[in-house]
Order: C-alpha cells, then sequence, then structure tokens
C-alpha cells in the first residue's frame, strides 16, 4: 500500500510539471503571436513610424496622423531656447557692464571745438531710426512670444499676457516684412561704405584703441566696429527676415518639417542678433563719447572726427 502511495504520488508530481511546462508553452506562443492576434499594435506601430495612410484631405502632410517632428520640435523650442537664451543674453549684457567699468568708455581726448562737420544725411537718418525701431518692436515682441508663458504669466496672470502676446503677434508677424525691406535698403545704399580695409584690421584689434596701448588706430568714415555690425546685420536680419516670412505666409507649400526648421533658425539667429545689438547700442552711446550725435543730429564735433575718423575727417578738411 504505502509502495502504491508513493508510485502514485510520483505521477502527480510529473504530470503537474508536464502541465507547467505545457502551460508556458501556450503563454509563449501567445505572448510571441500578439501582434498577429492583436492589429491594433501594428496599427499603432505605423502610425508612430509616420508611415502614410489614406486620407480624403488633398493638403500636403495630412495622410500622417502622427509628426514626430513636432515633438523634436516643442523640445528644442521650451528645453533648449527657453533654457538657455537668457543665459546667452545676461552674460553678454554683463561682459559689456564689467568693461565699462573698467574701460570707462572711449572718452574724447582733447576738448570738443564747436566746429561741427556733417556725418550723415536726412536720409542716412531716417533709414538708420527706420531699421532701429522696427528692430526693437521686433525684439521685444519676439522674445515676450518666446519667454512668455514662463517669464510674463507668474507676474501679470493670464489674461493680461494672453491680450499682450495676442497684440504682441499681430504686430511681429505684420511688421517683419517691413524690417526685412529696411535691411534690404541699408544693404543697398551702405554697401560700398562697409567694404572692409587694412585699417580696419588695426581698429578691431584694439577696438578703436578701447584696449591696449599706442597711438589711436586709423579709421574710415565708417570704423571697423560699425562695418562688423553692419554685416551682422545683413546676414541675421536676412536669416530672420526670410524665415520669418516662411511662418508668416503658409501659404506657398511648405511642409510641417520646413516650418518647423524655419522656426528653430528664426529663433537661434533673432537670439543672437539681439545679443549683437547690445554692443551696437553700447558702441554707439557710452562707448563712445559724441558718437550718438552724428546718428541723432547728423553733426559729429571735428574733435570727434579727428579722433575716431581721422582718414574720412582729413578727406572732407581736403574739399573745404
Amino acid at each position: 500500500m504505502k509502495m502504491l502511495n508513493k508510485n502514485r504520488l510520483n505521477g502527480y508530481l510529473i504530470m503537474s510539471t508536464l502541465l507547467f511546462f505545457l502551460l508556458g508553452g501556450v503563454f509563449l506562443l501567445l505572448a510571441i503571436g500578439a501582434d498577429a492576434v492583436n492589429p491594433r499594435a501594428d496599427f499603432w506601430r505605423l502610425v508612430r513610424d509616420g508611415i502614410p495612410g489614406y486620407t480624403a484631405v488633398s493638403s500636403k502632410g495630412h495622410s500622417v496622423l502622427i509628426h514626430n517632428g513636432g515633438e523634436n520640435w516643442r523640445e528644442i523650442r521650451n528645453l533648449l531656447f527657453i533654457n538657455i537664451s537668457p543665459w546667452i543674453m545676461s552674460v553678454v549684457l554683463v561682459a559689456i557692464g564689467v568693461f565699462h567699468l573698467i574701460a570707462g568708455g572711449d572718452k574724447l581726448k582733447e576738448p570738443r571745438s564747436g566746429v561741427m562737420i556733417r556725418r550723415y544725411s536726412l536720409g542716412d537718418r531716417l533709414l538708420h531710426w527706420y531699421s532701429a525701431v522696427l528692430f526693437i518692436i521686433m525684439a521685444v515682441t519676439g522674445l515676450s512670444i518666446l519667454f512668455g508663458r514662463s517669464a510674463l504669466i507668474p507676474i501679470l496672470g493670464h489674461a493680461t499676457v494672453a491680450t499682450y502676446l495676442s497684440v504682441s503677434k499681430i504686430m511681429h508677424n505684420f511688421l517683419g516684412p517691413l524690417f526685412l525691406a529696411g535691411i534690404f535698403l541699408e544693404f543697398v545704399f551702405w554697401f560700398r561704405l562697409n567694404i572692409f580695409r587694412k585699417a580696419d584690421l588695426q581698429w578691431l584689434k584694439n577696438l578703436g584703441g578701447m584696449i591696449g596701448s599706442g597711438p589711436h588706430p586709423h579709421s574710415e568714415k565708417i570704423n571697423g566696429g560699425e562695418k562688423m555690425w553692419f554685416w551682422l546685420m545683413v546676414i541675421f536680419g536676412t536669416a530672420v527676415g526670410i524665415t520669418g516670412i516662411l511662418l508668416d505666409f503658409p501659404i506657398w507649400g511648405q511642409s510641417r518639417y520646413v516650418m518647423q526648421v524655419s522656426h528653430v533658425v528664426h529663433v537661434a539667429v533673432a537670439v543672437l542678433f539681439v545679443t549683437a545689438s547690445f554692443g551696437h547700442m553700447y558702441m554707439g552711446t557710452l562707448g563712445s563719447e559724441g558718437a550718438f550725435e552724428g546718428m541723432w543730429n547728423g553733426e559729429v564735433d571735428a574733435t570727434w572726427a579727428k579722433q575716431h575718423a581721422d582718414l574720412w575727417y582729413e578727406e572732407v578738411a581736403e574739399t573745404k
């Protein structure tokens, strides 16, 4: 009897083990063939891969249900630009402030003579201030749109920021092409004056005498720093202008990818453009005594001309 019970127990154990492996094999086959019996898995895999399907809508790109590029664009905008851009602009502003505290700006080395020399015509000044005002508006509205959610809402609240950003978006979109037109006109009228010469290299080497020692570098009517800003303005202005127009008028068959790349380029160049403008504004005001008068009144003192644009001053003196 004991032997019989022992054999029966061994039989149960063997059958249980076989049943265990049998059920395991069944579950394994079910897992492997899950996709075959679950068509939704294949469907969503194709959706995530961006495989186009059928649609009655003829617009370009509508045959793809989910565009992963949108998520990539969002991460670049929200994680990269919004986090890094403020640091770039802040570091440059602090560097300019420290430089001014150390160097103190480029002061006139001799008393003003009282003799005023015409430096810019009325047309030059109108074109400059036309572009400058539009640039400031575009910079303020553009940065507001970029940082509005993170920087303005906590201070002003949702309702106020929503109204402000709605107006900012309209101004940014409509004034953008006008700013690009100003860049084009400045290039046409001021191109010849901004061709680099040998004297400009020395000017750039010590920032027009603001750093280092030795005699003040020679300069034409437009110095090396102004020429550098001119070409940065043309390059950056053209880049933000063209990408801005592509974003303003999505009616020329641009794909989503083109629009996303245009936006990334637009924001990246615009941030660099605004940052570079800090140096131009500084040199035109606190950085160089008497420089602002030339663009505001059109005239500069002869002392300023001798110190900052001696080659041009000699040409003007010869014609009188």
